[in-house]
C-alpha cells in the first residue's frame, strides 16, 4: 500500500476527524453522566437538610423557596422549611461565598425558629486538603461546635483576628473567614424571612 503524501489538506482532515470523534464522545459521555451527578448533588443536599435542623415530617425539598441574597437583588438563596405537621421548626439555607482560599464554599446553615444555629454542613469546597478541609464538621467537630446554638444576632460570628468570637482553624484564617461569610449571608436570608413572615 501506497504511503500517503502528507499535505495541508491531509492535516487538516484529520485534525477536523480527531476532533469530531473527541467531541461526540465526550458529548455521549456528558449525557451518560448527567443525570447520576445531578442526583448525587440533590442526595448530598437532602443529606446536609437532615443534619443541619431538628427532626422533620415534612419533604423540605418540595418545598423550597429562594429569598433575595445580594445587595441588588441579583442573587437568591434556596430556603428549605423544616415542619412538624403544619408547624414550621426550622429552616435549612444553602448558602455560599466565593471568598474562599480556593475560590467557592457552598454551605447548609440550619436556624432554629429563635434564630439559633442548630448546625452547619459543608456541600463543596475546594479547600487544601489538610487545612482548609477542616471545615467539615467530621474533620474538626470544635471549628462548627463554635457556631452551633449560637444566634448570629446576638454574636459575633467572625474570627477573633477581625474582633469576633470565634477561633480560626490553624493555618487558614481565609477559609475561616469565607465560612463565616457564607453564614452571614445565610444569616441576613434568615432575617428577610423573619421580616415576610410578620
Amino acid at each position: 500500500m501506497a504511503k500517503k503524501e502528507s499535505t495541508f489538506l491531509n492535516m487538516v482532515l484529520t485534525l477536523f476527524l480527531v476532533s469530531a470523534v473527541a467531541s461526540t464522545t465526550l458529548g455521549f459521555v456528558y449525557e451518560l453522566t448527567k443525570a447520576p451527578i445531578a442526583e448525587a448533588k440533590r442526595q448530598k443536599k437532602l443529606s446536609a437538610i437532615k443534619v443541619v435542623v431538628p427532626s422533620f415530617d415534612n419533604n423540605p425539598d418540595g418545598e423550597m423557596f429562594k429569598v433575595p441574597a445580594g445587595e441588588n437583588g441579583t442573587d437568591s438563596l434556596e430556603v428549605y422549611p423544616a415542619k412538624n405537621g403544619e408547624e414550621v421548626i426550622g429552616y435549612a439555607i444553602k448558602t455560599y461565598t466565593n471568598q474562599g482560599f480556593s475560590g467557592l464554599i457552598e454551605l447548609m446553615v440550619g436556624f432554629e425558629l429563635s434564630g439559633n444555629i442548630h448546625n452547619i454542613s459543608v456541600l463543596y469546597h475546594a479547600e487544601t486538603p489538610g487545612l482548609g478541609d477542616k471545615m467539615e464538621e467530621k474533620k474538626f467537630p470544635k471549628w462548627v461546635g463554635q457556631f452551633k446554638g449560637k444566634n448570629p444576632s446576638e454574636h459575633d460570628l467572625r474570627v477573633k483576628k477581625d474582633g469576633g468570637e470565634l477561633d480560626a482553624i490553624t493555618a487558614t484564617t481565609i477559609s475561616s473567614r469565607a465560612y463565616c461569610d457564607a453564614v452571614d449571608r445565610a444569616h441576613r436570608a434568615f432575617e428577610f424571612i423573619n421580616t415576610q413572615d410578620q
